[in-house]
Parts: C-alpha cells; sequence; structure tokens
C-alpha cells in the first residue's frame, strides 16, 4: 500500500515528539508500505517567525514572509529524517520545489495548481521514506509561496491524490473530528465518521481540525481521509462521500471568531453596484462570507459582509480608494464578532432547525447581528463575547450526544 501521513506541528513540537512521530512513522513502513509523509513547522515556530518578522517591519513584503515562514517547515523535515536515521531507516527529506509543487503566484495564500510526483516515485522505488515540506510551493517565479494556515493538510491530500494513494492519514493533537470544539464544549463527542461536504462546511467555519482546501481536494479526487492523533493509539474519524445511513439531524457547531464586518452605508441603489463592488475585492484576492443587503430606501442601500480579520486592512484600503466611486455615505468596521454556525447532512429534510438555534440564543440573551443560510449550514453573526456560550447552548439544543 502507499500511505500518505501528515504531521502537525504540535505533534513534532520537540525532540521527544520527532522521535515518537518517527517510531509511528517506521511503524507504517515496517508492515511494507510505501510512505510519504508530510510536515508541519514545529510547534509555535510560525508564529515566532512571524513575531520576528514585525520586529524588523511593520508591514512586511508578502513574498519576503513567504520566504521566511517556508523555513519552518524544511526544520521539521530534515529533523525528521535524523530521527529515522538513528532508528534505523531510510528516509529522504524534499522542499516545495524538490516535490515540483507548483502554486498560484497569490503570496501568503497560494493555491495548489500541479504536482510533479516524479522524484517522490523515485525516492519510494528506493524504499526510501520520502518527508515533504508542507504549507509551501513554487510559483511560476520560482518564488517560494505559502498556502496560507492549515496548508499542510493540503498538501498532504494532494499528494496523495497525485500518486493516488491508498490512504492520507492526518494526524493531529486531537483523536478525531468532535460535534464541537472540546476544549470549548466539554460534553463534545468524536464523530466516527462524516462526509466530505460536512467537513467541509465544519472546516470553513471554523473547525481548526483540517484545512477546507484540503476537504476540497479530498472530495474531489476521491481521497478519503483519516483524522487520527498522534499522541494516542485511539481511532479517528474517516471523512469520505458516503456515510452510514442513521445520522444525527446536526453533525457539529463550529465558532470562529477571526472575522470582522463591513458595512457599506448609503451606496446608490442601481444595478451592478455590488457586482462592482464585489468584483474589485476578488481581484484582490478577498474571500468575502457573509452577505446582507438592506432593502433599498430613498434611492439608496446598505451592504454587509464578513472577511477573515487578517484581511481587514487589505479590505480598508480597497474601500478607501473606490468609496468616491461606489457613491458611499459611510463605512462601519467591525471586529468584535464571532461567527458560530450549525452543520448537517440531515438538516435538508427537516423543518425547525433554524428555530432550535434561535431559541437558544434566546434563552442565553444572544444578540444575532447577521445570518446566513445554506441546504447543510446555518451560520450566525453575535458578538465575540458571547461565542462559547452561544457554542454550548447549541451544542446542549440540538443534544449532540451519542
Amino acid at each position: 500500500m502507499l500511505i500518505v501521513q501528515k504531521f502537525g506541528g504540535s505533534s513534532v513540537a520537540n525532540a521527544e515528539r520527532i522521535f515518537n512521530v518517527a517510531q509511528r512513522i517506521a511503524e507504517t513502513y515496517k508492515e511494507g508500505n510505501d510512505v510519504v509523509v508530510v510536515l508541519s513547522a514545529q510547534g509555535d515556530t510560525t508564529d515566532d517567525l512571524i513575531t520576528k518578522a514585525k520586529e524588523i517591519s511593520k508591514k512586511p513584503s508578502k513574498r519576503e514572509m513567504d520566504m521566511l515562514l517556508s523555513t519552518g517547515e524544511q526544520q521539521s523535515v530534515a529533523l525528521m529524517a535524523m530521527a529515522l536515521a538513528e532508528l534505523g531507516y531510510p528516509a529522504t527529506s524534499l522542499n516545495a520545489y524538490q516535490v515540483g509543487m507548483m502554486t498560484t503566484s497569490t503570496y501568503m495564500n497560494a493555491r495548489l495548481k500541479k504536482i510533479k510526483p516524479d522524484r517522490i516515485r523515485r525516492e519510494l522505488d528506493r524504499k526510501n521514506i520520502v518527508l515533504v515540506t508542507g504549507f509551501q510551493g513554487m510559483n511560476r517565479f520560482d518564488d517560494i509561496t505559502t498556502l496560507g494556515r492549515g496548508g499542510s493538510d493540503t498538501t498532504a491530500v494532494a499528494i496523495a491524490a497525485a500518486l493516488h494513494a491508498d490512504k492520507c492519514e492526518i494526524y493531529t493533537d486531537v483523536d478525531g473530528v468532535y460535534t464541537a470544539d472540546p476544549r470549548v464544549v466539554k460534553d463534545a463527542k468524536k464523530i466516527e465518521e462524516i462526509t466530505y461536504d460536512e467537513m467541509l462546511e465544519l472546516a470553513s467555519l471554523g473547525a481548526k481540525v483540517l484545512h477546507n482546501r484540503s476537504v476540497e481536494l479530498a472530495k474531489k479526487y476521491n481521497v478519503e481521509l483519516v483524522v487520527r492523533s498522534s499522541l494516542t493509539r485511539a481511532e479517528g474519524t474517516v471523512v469520505k462521500e458516503v456515510c452510514k445511513m442513521e445520522r444525527m439531524l446536526i453533525s457539529g457547531v463550529a465558532g470562529d471568531d477571526e472575522i470582522a464586518r463591513v458595512s457599506l452605508i448609503g451606496i446608490e441603489d442601481t444595478p451592478g453596484k455590488a457586482f462592482d463592488i464585489f468584483t474589485t475585492l476578488a481581484k484582490k484576492n478577498i474571500n468575502v462570507d457573509i452577505i446582507l443587503q438592506s432593502i433599498g430606501r430613498d434611492g439608496t442601500k446598505d451592504i454587509s459582509f464578513t472577511v477573515a480579520d487578517t484581511a481587514l486592512t487589505d479590505v480598508k484600503e480597497i474601500v478607501a480608494t473606490h468609496m468616491d466611486r461606489w457613491g458611499l455615505k459611510d463605512v462601519d468596521y467591525n471586529e468584535n464578532l464571532a461567527k458560530v454556525s450549525v452543520v448537517g447532512a440531515g438538516m435538508v429534510a427537516n423543518a425547525g432547525v433554524a428555530s432550535k438555534m434561535f431559541e437558544a440564543m434566546y434563552d442565553t440573551n444572544i444578540n444575532i447581528h447577521m445570518i446566513s443560510t445554506s441546504e447543510i449550514k446555518i451560520s450566525i453573526l453575535i458578538d465575540k463575547k458571547d461565542m462559547h456560550k452561544a457554542m454550548n447552548a447549541i451544542h446542549d439544543a440540538f443534544q449532540l450526544v451519542d
């Protein structure tokens, strides 16, 4: 079998954990499998590198940030190769250039375009364990790019798809996907299996156990994922296309407090204004989430939308540049908000999900600012200080227990 394994930063945070992971990799290799391992940077390395950059520049170039941040993963794969060698196993570490991990040119948030797996195959033919840097790629200018936070998951799934691997295992510091973040909701339960669509919604809405783009790739190429702990031997959560027939109405509750709301006030109520605004944002690679447009009055309308808080500085610059062209009377920014969502394939055929969610907010005296829905999710925007209380109240309301 060909198995791709990915280990997160906490799994390789220090020498002891590196050797623990090396033992896990060696066990898989000893069973006669070909093994490709994708690694994240150790522990808080990425945060530490960001801090170092800020000591030098308040607004460093995104290209240079990618050059800097990519060094964390290179440390991890080199140290893991050394650890495996100490245990007596052949291993080779490779970076994105050596693997042919080609991406778009959007620094700090690049998207994978293709992988040239020839080098990996040659190393596997030599019976080497192949260790690949996660999170990074190369653009058409041969510059290093990074895939955004959590991008190592995407690297692992992309390699699994390119190699037609039999399995892709995502190892982290939790032992699977839960009905909510167990650090926030004490009664959260581990889910045995979940569909790609449900996992994609949870990942996009703030559940940090998997990178949302990794789930997109897994669904597109039908790569079966297994999420499990690197610290225990517990069975994890399987992410796949079809799950068992008897399902809970709601699969999980997610919270995201790393968002900001932008309100554009007094826009001329004529055709094409929304198109102009969101096309301009898209050209600057700004991802917009919840959108709310008011009913036009007195020839004007208001449009509110949410973005990742990391994008807010860029949004402010764009709005300031185009304020006159868009005919804005005012603009308001709010960073003290959080998004709480419920996700579940069972919602499609069941009425009353929204009502139950809103009742839970009423009972806990939490005000809802915005609402967004789809066939398998409902998201609400609330005050950031209420996020944990809201997640617990909703989890209790839907009785997300075994």
